[in-house]
């Protein structure tokens, strides 16, 4: 969707048995309905537990489709004349006026960039100094120079979001949700179905997730974390979750990752530095009944390293669960708020 990394490109919950049709054994046990398709770069994926009878009534896809097509012709930069490309071409001072999803995604991203300081949706010109974008590795690193004039022009505390609309403090700053749309795009598909009454679902859009209700027979939800050692190609269950109502987003570097000059670097940027992480954390799991949250912390605590997201994730009660390397192998750490999920 975004012309540059994908915090969260690594699909680390795994989604198994999918089918393309409405199955069930009696006629008022609940249904399933599954939807696939693709959007802002990547694919999404739709489960729907209900009667037959009101399944029958809807013709969801359609609204699906039309609901992410707004979304990424608000948000994608691959699109000329999105309301992303339109802001991030606007000169400073001006204020443009915006729709209430893009008010929403930059709200939530300036808010997550304050408390988190480590999420930061301005930083796409720092991510092209280092070279970085789709299919593309850094070859030279940045002088610290370039670096400091850099983090200078950048941060969500250049932008100015009023009644009246969006507007940025210097030239050249620009925007990229690479962090928080597919979490939106989730719900809003998620509000969707809630207004048709349907509460048991699944929604998943590039990895990332919201699980509401229940499965028939009364069973929970259950997703997967992902095993961050395994050898590439090879994949393996880490630890299984009941998630309850919540949106879920994993985010980690143990698979995208360069080496320079003899130095490993992460594919995530700390914007306060402007150097890619290099800490001992690779994998994060964050639960909030915000998918678009999840989603935006997910990255930050990431970056923050182990002993800072720890630290982060208590002070704010989050559910959340850390995978990170040690001398002696992987090590993890789950906070109180995400015990009850385990």
């Amino acid at each position: 969707m975004n012309r540059v990394f994908h915090p969260q490109a690594l699909i680390a919950i795994f989604f198994l048995a999918l089918t393309l049709l409405i199955s069930g054994c009696g006629k008022n046990e609940p249904q399933e309905l599954y939807l696939e398709g693709k959007t802002m770069g990547t694919t999404y994926h739709i489960k729907v537990f209900a009667e037959q009878e009101k399944l029958a009534s809807l013709n969801l896809l359609p609204e699906v489709t039309q609901l992410l097509k707004d979304i990424n012709l608000s948000m994608s930069t691959y699109i000329k004349d999105s309301e992303i490309n339109q802001f991030n071409r606007l000169p400073a001072g001006e204020v443009m006026p915006i729709s209430s999803d893009f008010r929403a995604v930059v709200s939530e991203s300036i808010r997550l960039g304050k408390s988190t300081k480590t999420l930061d949706v301005t930083m796409g010109p720092l991510i092209d100094l280092w070279g970085f974008g789709p299919d593309k590795k850094p070859t030279k690193r940045p002088t610290n120079e370039a670096l400091l004039a850099m983090i200078a022009k950048i941060g969500v505390d250049k932008l100015i979001l009023t009644d009246q609309g969006l507007a940025k403090s210097i030239d050249g700053l620009a925007l990229s949700f690479s962090a928080t749309a597919k979490g939106y795009g989730i719900d809003k598909v998620a509000e969707l179905l809630e207004s048709h009454g349907l509460t048991n679902y699944m929604v998943e859009i590039g990895g990332e997730l919201r699980v509401s209700g229940k499965k028939p027979n009364d069973l929970d939800w259950r997703i997967a974390i992902e095993q961050p050692d395994t050898e590439l190609g090879v994949r393996k269950v880490h630890k299984v979750l009941a998630p309850g109502n919540n949106g879920i987003a994993t985010s980690g570097d143990y698979r995208i990752f360069y080496e320079m000059e003899g130095v490993t670097y992460s594919h995530l940027i700390d914007p306060v530095t402007g150097m890619p992480s290099r800490h001992d954390l690779v994998s994060v799991t964050v639960l909030h009944p915000s998918a678009m949250t999840a989603d935006g912390l997910a990255t930050a605590l990431t970056v923050m390293g182990m002993e800072k997201a720890k630290a982060y994730a208590q002070e704010h009660d989050l559910p959340v669960y850390l995978i990170a390397k040690s001398e002696d192998g992987l090590v993890t750490y789950s906070s109180p708020a995400f015990k009850p999920y385990l």
